[in-house]
């Protein structure tokens, strides 16, 4: 067997990020409990949603490619995000998954938790009716 190890220029990189940030366009970041669903393709089943913040019409912002030979990766900064001024129920903030605009097709999904998840929220514990805001949301891949 052959040897695996594709490398993509930077503007092939940077147009596939830019792409699916655009896909998030005027979309929603939902905040869920329970275990993360093995993909991003697989339904939802007894996971409860905590929060669902809305996006901005451009989501995020052009896509930067940073990092040398090796460790490339391409990031794309979210815009203003609208925070849930009352969220909809308590639980344990685990995992969000992101959707475009229609409300119903799923972009991507991630882990939450305070620190080194794919969304980090200053705490995990959501309160019914609390205010939920996320400040800073990044997507990246890597080259």
């Amino acid at each position: 067997m052959g040897t695996h190890n594709p490398f993509f220029a930077d503007n092939a990189a940077k147009a596939a990020v830019d792409a699916v940030a655009a896909l998030c366009n005027s979309g929603f970041l939902k905040i869920y409990t329970g275990s993360q669903p093995t993909d991003a393709n697989t339904a939802i089943g007894a996971q409860v949603l905590l929060a669902t913040l809305n996006l901005s019409a451009t989501a995020f912002g052009a896509s930067v490619a940073s990092g040398s030979a090796g460790s490339k990766i391409v990031t794309a900064t979210a815009n203003s995000i609208t925070g849930d001024s009352s969220a909809d129920a308590t639980g344990t903030a685990t995992w969000f998954r992101v959707l475009k605009s229609d409300a119903s097709t799923v972009v991507f999904d991630g882990t939450v938790d305070t620190s080194g998840a794919d969304l980090n929220l200053a705490t995990t514990s959501i309160i019914i009716n609390d205010d939920i805001e996320v400040t800073s949301f990044t997507i990246t891949l890597t080259e």
